[in-house]
């Protein structure tokens, strides 16, 4: 591959992936500095005749019939994630329901987060299952794009000083911070 085809490409990439980057920035970003966003959650049914467990081998159908009986129709999930006794339908980046295994029966609650919230999920991996491999090919990508743009610049004898003294104080900062 020529030089002129590596910048074309890693440029491409750095374009096609932007959106991407934004998204981790400013959720990320948010997040430290105490935004993390806000979900709505109402009870929406609660019973004492109903026994889920989360060990069943038909525990999506079993969510799905609860959901039924709480008059929640038409929703479509990809999985549950059981957490201690609760039950989550994923993706977690839209509404979404949480079942409550109670001793005497279970509630279900509607979760509505907000934007923020919304994004955050994303950014946690917690999407739809086409969003999870748009950010597996994202992280090939951005690595492309970082290591590409570090040969570009090391085999660039004008630049090779500027990018090799740049990596090294961003390798070194982030050294003292982590340990």
């Amino acid at each position: 591959m020529t030089r002129k085809q590596l910048l074309t490409l890693h440029m491409y990439l750095a374009a096609f992936f932007a959106p991407a980057v934004f998204l981790v920035a400013i959720s990320g970003g948010l997040y430290l500095a105490g935004i993390k966003g806000s979900v709505e959650q109402d009870t929406i049914y609660s019973s004492e005749d109903v026994a889920i467990s989360a060990d069943s081998s038909t525990l999506k159908a079993d969510v799905t019939a609860l959901l039924v009986n709480a008059g929640v129709e038409s929703y479509d999930y990809e999985y549950i994630k059981v957490k201690g006794n609760s039950l989550y339908t994923r993706p977690t980046s839209k509404d979404y329901y949480v079942i409550e295994l109670l001793q005497t029966g279970v509630e279900v609650v509607h979760v509505r987060p907000n934007l923020q919230s919304r994004l955050m999920e994303l950014h946690k991996g917690h999407g739809p299952s086409a969003f999870k491999i748009f950010q597996t090919a994202f992280s090939v990508g951005l690595l492309f794009v970082i290591i590409s743009g570090l040969f570009l610049g090391v085999s660039a004898a004008r630049l090779r000083r500027p990018t090799l003294l740049t990596v090294s104080a961003g390798a070194l900062i982030f050294a003292m911070l982590l340990f």
